[in-house]
């Protein structure tokens, strides 16, 4: 039941993280939107699964991995460290739905 429970609530089950600083970089160049989270966090897991594949056309930032990342987070949210955080054009949403976000990715080459 363990193994069953921790794969999926494992950074496993997520893209590759990047840093805060280099997630901000691209998507300047991509307009791929930024998503901030955290392992173990139920609204992460929720978000990557409903996301399915569309998950790896955007950029994430593990913030227990990355300083910055944390800190980014917490400057958005009042001090707080609520994850997910998405940052679509610069702009903070705080556990946004799945489908509005998919419906902001851009487009595939």
């Amino acid at each position: 039941m363990f193994v069953l429970l921790a794969g999926p609530h494992s950074p496993l089950a997520f893209p590759r993280s990047i840093g805060a600083v280099e997630a901000r970089r691209r998507s300047a160049v991509d307009g791929r939107p930024i998503v901030y989270w955290r392992a173990g966090c139920k609204y992460c897991l929720r978000l990557r699964f409903r996301l399915g594949r569309s998950a790896r056309r955007l950029h994430w930032v593990d913030v227990w991995r990355d300083p910055a990342g944390a800190s980014a987070v917490r400057t958005v949210n009042n001090g707080d460290e609520t994850v997910p955080t998405v940052m679509v054009a610069g702009r903070p949403h705080v556990n946004p739905d799945p489908e509005w976000l998919r419906g902001r990715l851009p487009p595939t080459a």
